[in-house]
């Protein structure tokens, strides 16, 4: 096992357990075929996420989402689907040195040209937003993303969104924010023309995402934040362990509540928020 030091932490990469490369490439279309490549298709085409022709940013955190949703691209390419470009960008928005040195090894192992530049959002959210520091740093990121896409002729982001990151946020806007909404599988950019957000592992399940990284060896990096690292809770995480808490009693819990979001009965709810503003059953009910 070799050792990587910095900033205070250190970090061990278990070499002899990561498989090379080809047998990696080949795991993710035959061994996981089911689990991560079928479902990746199916969410393109589903959901209509690529057209000939389309250069797509393949935003790389460093994380084992990221880390594979490059890899799935790169199989789709190879494979001929879809005739579109990609390109591999990280931003580092402040990592500590062992964290930056994991990155660039698992994505050299991983044959993922990355382009990475630096942002110091870290520390600009620990400064203002440091009791609350998830949602200022993810807007920060994502604005820094678009920016670097469109300056290299991108008209796509790819993010590493998975279908347990779906779940949690139909959870998360219920409980915290009363009200109904999920994390959509494309959006169109309000701030950058012509781009587009997508999400091709929508379909995708955290844990067989886990057992791919686990099987082949992989090591990715957490989110590297040094803000969250100090907090002790995490809404997400009591989100996620209540599903799972419910899945002890209730059946197809997590299937259910995605599929809450592709049948919401229009007639049976009290009232909804479109681009035209706030609407009532009332407005509707003596038609």
């Amino acid at each position: 096992m070799s050792g990587l030091s910095g900033s205070g932490c250190e970090i061990f990469i278990p070499e002899n357990d990561l498989k090379p490369l080809k047998e990696i490439e080949k795991n993710l279309i035959k061994k996981y075929r089911k689990q991560l490549w079928s479902p990746f298709v199916k969410a393109i085409k589903k959901y209509d996420l690529i057209q000939s022709g389309d250069k797509i940013a393949v935003a790389i955190s460093g994380g084992k989402d990221s880390l594979i949703l490059a890899k799935l691209f790169q199989e789709l390419q190879k494979h001929g689907l879809k005739n579109f470009d990609l390109e591999f960008m990280c931003m580092d928005p402040g990592f500590n040195e062992a964290n930056r040195v994991q990155l660039e090894k698992n994505c050299e192992h991983l044959n993922i040209p990355i382009k990475i530049f630096d942002k110091q959002v870290f520390k600009v959210v620990d400064e203002i937003a440091n009791d609350y520091p998830c949602y200022l740093c993810a807007r920060m990121r994502r604005g820094a993303l678009y920016n670097f896409a469109q300056e290299h002729g991108c008209n796509k982001i790819a993010l590493g969104h998975h279908f347990d990151d779906t779940i949690e946020t139909i959870m998360m806007n219920v409980l915290c924010s009363g009200q109904y909404k999920t994390m959509m599988p494309k959006l169109k950019s309000t701030n950058f023309d012509n781009m587009e957000l997508i999400r091709p592992m929508y379909l995708i399940r955290e844990a067989d995402i886990k057992k791919f990284s686990s099987y082949n060896g992989l090591n990715p990096m957490d989110c590297g934040c040094i803000v969250a690292a100090k907090k002790t809770s995490s809404k997400r995480r009591e989100v996620k362990e209540l599903i799972e808490k419910l899945g002890e009693t209730f059946d197809n819990v997590e299937k259910n509540i995605f599929n809450s979001a592709n049948c919401v009965h229009t007639d049976a709810i009290l009232g909804w928020k479109d681009d035209e503003g706030r609407h009532s059953f009332l407005d509707n009910f003596n038609d």
